[in-house]
């Protein structure tokens, strides 16, 4: 195949690092292309958990430059009917601000919550696959990375397989802010609910950071009352804290310690945020 431009192309599975199974897809990627940059996000994703990989690419995605190819796999449902996929992003169809590739299984929700789809394509052409036989069991492998590959070296999205509505693309049920008026006081009530936990146990709700900034507010979670704060330090050693991430999210921290495992919190709980007018 001729070689038509070197995008650059991120790889997100729940693979590890104990396996082969990583360093395989990059093999199948320098085949295609060698001189393509290939960086990982992360293999450290829990096994099967979409809900995790979706934080986690949506929360990478900003950060790369236009055109980039991110490849995710964490694919629960290897070898059934549920579809291969790749989408183009943006609001330009000259220039995406990137690509999608992987399960069409809702991971890709996060990023398609901020970026309108462009254009989205079943990848059923086999020529871009390693085999025409792929594996039941290994697609990142088969599909996914060689299927990437072409893509980030110049070959159009279109070629991939079969155009398909951008509304029957799969979606994670994953609960949303609600907001609520005091009338008796100037303030106002969000509740959200914890959607991620990071490798420290910091808790990383739904409520948007956005929505704090430069106001007086709290956080009630599990019974208790943090007042918002800035910095991890501005709450002793071992006392829980709430601030906004650098992920753009309000957040529950221990300070120098672990919130999950201290306020036996986890995915889905439920997390007020109070801000005075």
């Amino acid at each position: 195949m001729p070689i038509g431009r070197n995008r650059i192309l991120t790889l997100l599975t729940d693979f590890g690092l104990q396996d082969s199974y990583v360093g395989v897809m990059k093999g199948m990627i320098a085949q295609i292309n060698p001189q393509l940059t290939v960086i990982d996000l992360t293999h450290q994703i829990p096994p099967q958990d979409v809900a995790g990989a979706r934080f986690a690419l949506m929360s990478a995605y900003p950060y790369f430059p236009a055109e980039t190819v991110h490849v995710a796999v964490v694919d629960p449902g290897v070898g059934s009917r549920r579809r291969a996929i790749a989408l183009a992003v943006g609001t330009e169809v000259a220039q995406p601000t990137g690509f999608l590739v992987g399960p069409d299984n809702g991971l890709f929700s996060g990023v398609l919550q901020q970026q309108p789809v462009l254009a989205a394509i079943e990848l059923t052409n086999t020529d871009y696959w390693r085999t025409a036989e792929p594996s039941s069991t290994f697609h990142g492998r088969d599909i996914f990375a060689p299927v990437a590959a072409h893509l980030a070296s110049g070959v159009p999205l279109s070629e991939l397989g079969t155009a398909i509505a951008t509304n029957t693309l799969t979606q994670l049920a994953i609960p949303v802010c609600s907001y609520k008026q005091d009338l008796n006081q100037p303030a106002t009530t969000i509740t959200g609910s914890i959607q991620a936990i990071d490798h420290f146990g910091n808790l990383i709700t739904n409520i948007p950071g956005t929505d704090v900034l430069g106001k007086e507010w709290l956080a009630i979670v599990n019974g208790i009352v943090l007042c918002g704060k800035q910095t991890y330090s501005d709450r002793q050693s071992g006392e829980p804290v709430t601030l906004v991430g650098s992920h753009g999210w309000v957040e529950i921290a221990v300070n120098q310690g672990n919130a999950q495992a201290t306020l036996k919190l986890t995915i889905g709980n439920s997390v007020q945020v109070l801000i005075k007018e």
